[in-house]
């Protein structure tokens, strides 16, 4: 029953504040014009789709420490606070670059405090699982390594959402995974970390769907992309679980920051070299 509460909670909460977000970026003027040369809708289209998330986010959290339940971990909560002052920036720098689009460096800069921030509250990657059994990192590779995990997997999402719903569905199913597999493990408390993330994306999707009526923009990018390479490691790392679904975009984003580089772009110069949008382009709904 906590479970279903914490998904709830999130849901509802995400699908009230969304359409109060909305009208707030039309005031604002955070919004997304049609751009032949990348982009797909032809309106322009409500940012700032991270505050909508944080609140669903946020208070499902609220709710899974209110609810009874058995904490898995002594450190969760040091983690969790770690997570939220990680969010808050990426957050506030995604609602500046959705207000006025922040050069790519002072955005990169905010990723990178948020990451450290995360790791200095003790998430870390020690060790990794190979054929051969768990891999132990050392102190300062595993610091390293999580650091270029967190960073990675913000710009995954952040490249990724490119078509309406595509970056949200897929983190709902990664999301989805790891609730699924950490419950499995017994990690009671911890699965529900997850699992407010899940809900609060199932209550923007409605939204975000094709036609969309609000992106995620940069703040609401990079605070689920931060989310979700966090909770991966949380209680364990659970690396292989995330790879599962976004392997492919992963690979994508790598693929393309190599092109850029060779063409002599920047590689955040964006262009519809993206996979989805090659797919798009060829004929594909």
């Amino acid at each position: 029953m906590t479970a279903l509460a914490v998904f709830l909670v999130a849901a509802l909460s995400t699908l009230i504040a969304t359409p109060l977000v909305i009208g707030l970026a039309m005031r604002l003027g955070a919004v997304d014009l049609p751009n032949r040369d990348r982009h797909m809708h032809g309106r322009a289209t409500a940012r700032l789709g991270g505050i909508a998330l944080a609140i669903g986010f946020c208070a499902a959290l609220a709710a899974s420490f209110i609810l009874p339940q058995q904490r898995n971990d002594e450190r969760e909560t040091v983690r969790l606070t770690g997570l939220l002052l990680g969010l808050l920036i990426v957050l506030v720098a995604g609602i500046i670059d959705d207000l006025r689009e922040l050069p790519a460096w002072p955005q990169l800069a905010a990723q990178f405090l948020a990451a450290a921030i995360v790791v200095a509250f003790n998430v870390r990657i020690d060790e990794l699982p190979t054929p051969f059994g768990a891999a132990t990192l050392s102190d300062w590779f595993a610091v390293l390594f999580t650091l270029f995990w967190l960073i990675g997997m913000m710009n995954t999402v952040n490249f990724l959402d490119g078509l309406d719903g595509l970056a949200t569905g897929v983190v709902g199913i990664a999301c989805l995974i790891l609730f699924i597999h950490t419950s499995r493990l017994g990690q009671d408390s911890i699965a529900l970390l997850p699992l407010a993330l899940f809900g609060a994306l199932a209550g923007f999707l409605p939204f975000n769907f094709s036609p969309a009526r609000i992106f995620l923009g940069s703040s609401g990018a990079l605070f689920i992309g931060l989310a979700l390479g966090t909770l991966s490691i949380i209680g364990g790392a659970k690396v292989a679980s995330a790879l599962l679904v976004l392997g492919i975009p992963i690979l994508d984003t790598a693929w393309q920051i190599v092109r850029r580089i060779r063409d002599g772009h920047a590689p955040y110069h964006a262009d519809r070299g993206h996979l989805h949008f090659r797919l798009v382009d060829r004929g594909w709904p």
